[in-house]
């Protein structure tokens, strides 16, 4: 079991959120998490991926009670065990493909050399082994996202969270973006959890679960 959560409740003010979730997913899954806006999808991925704290519940990430992790201690494990991918890539324009991908590695004491090497090879693997010195701008909407995904692997993480990682895609590109996903489980035993409103990712996956109202139907 890579991850275990019991009993999440998450309020803002008096808006319940989440009203008691509880998830289990296995080393090497890749787990769709589906539902109507406002169903609490976003919130339950930013608190499994340690950006948002519970307001009550527990969660085991690799064996660590990532919830009793603060400060520096949460930082680290954060930058070493989880990666993420969101629908808006967030890649730095002023940095190239190659160094993108690296700066989470450098962040984890990597030094330049190894940083690049690590960042090259996954460039290769996702297919951009030319595109490696250009800038986000001159990149298409796909190879920006495969560059994300470059940069959530380049720590070997844990988990990947993907926050609707096609919703910016058009069609072609997004089942370019669901091969991906799949080639990592398969070439690496990556395990991934995917927010998002797309039902042709959610069937591609080992298993999707829905959301309303804060509890999974």
């Amino acid at each position: 079991m890579i991850l275990q959560a019991d009993n999440i409740h998450k309020s803002f003010g008096r808006l319940e959120v989440l009203k008691g979730i509880s998830l289990s997913v296995e080393k090497g899954e890749i787990l769709a998490i589906m539902g109507a806006s406002g169903a609490g999808k976003t919130t339950l991925l930013q608190i499994l991926g340690t950006l948002s704290s519970p307001d009550s519940g527990s969660l085991l990430i690799d064996g660590t009670d990532a919830l009793a992790l603060k400060g520096d201690k949460l930082t680290r494990f954060r930058g070493s065990r989880i990666g993420f991918v969101f629908q808006a890539n967030h890649l730095l324009p002023e940095f190239t493909a190659a160094e993108n991908v690296m700066i989470p590695a450098m962040i984890a004491g990597e030094g330049q050399k190894q940083a690049r090497r690590k960042a090259l090879s996954l460039l290769e693997q996702l297919g951009l082994p030319e595109r490696a010195d250009h800038k986000p701008s001159e990149l298409s909407g796909g190879e920006q996202q495969r560059v994300a995904i470059a940069r959530a692997l380049v720590n070997d993480p844990a988990i990947v969270f993907a926050d609707e990682p096609t919703g910016n895609l058009d069609s072609a590109t997004k089942q370019e973006i669901h091969k991906v996903f799949l080639d990592l489980r398969e070439r690496t035993g990556q395990t991934i959890i995917i927010v998002t409103h797309d039902p042709e990712l959610g069937a591609l996956c080992d298993r999707c679960l829905k959301m309303k109202d804060g509890l999974f139907v």
